[in-house]
């Protein structure tokens, strides 16, 4: 990918993955894909592709999870708030960021999603749209763009809502892709599998 964007990348990774392993022994971003790579480091490869700086956030005591981010390219961030949930971590990344341009956000458990959809995603974002989705198939995915005028209500986001609130009071620009992993996550260990 030649393009770069100027928004920062965030990359959310402090979930417990629950379903993947409900021992909680093995973190599903750890977990290696078929080529090897950990999922989280090939989630934020493929960010890093578009977004020149990636900032991830992950829970305190995730030091293993954050030496691959590092590894990755990524600025690590530990969010204490991790335990309440993916809004509170984004709130965290976008604190961190508030200098930002804007944000391209992604979630370390999706790390198929192709660099040009990145790019698809970034380019309406920098020329000026403040909200951008991926549509696949009629379906709304990741990644998702925001502008700086949501910088307010993302730094003061909590729960596990994410930033629906934001999707439910304004319409994104939508970016169609024929780009189905916008819509794949790993949830379970046969998800590891790419087919």
């Amino acid at each position: 990918m030649s393009y770069s964007s100027n928004a920062t990348g965030i990359l959310l990774a402090a979930g417990l993955g629950t379903r993947f392993d409900p021992s909680g022994l093995h973190n599903k971003l750890l977990a290696a894909l078929p080529g090897g790579a950990p999922v989280v480091f090939q989630s934020a490869r493929r960010l890093l592709a578009v977004a020149a700086e990636v900032i991830a956030v992950v829970r305190p005591g995730a030091e293993k999870l954050a030496d691959v981010l590092n590894e990755a390219g990524c600025n690590v961030i530990f969010s204490a708030d991790a335990e309440r949930g993916m809004g509170a971590t984004l709130a965290a990344a976008v604190r961190a960021t508030s200098e930002a341009d804007g944000w391209l956000v992604a979630l370390g458990d999706m790390p198929w999603i192709e660099p040009a959809t990145y790019e698809a995603v970034a380019r309406p974002l920098d020329e000026g749209a403040s909200l951008v989705a991926p549509f696949y198939r009629g379906t709304r995915g990741h990644p998702v763009g925001f502008g700086i005028a949501h910088r307010d209500a993302l730094a003061a986001l909590d729960g596990d809502a994410g930033a629906r609130g934001i999707f439910s009071t304004q319409t994104p620009f939508i970016v169609e892709v024929g780009d189905p992993n916008v819509l794949r996550d790993i949830d379970l260990p046969g998800d590891l599998r790419h087919d």
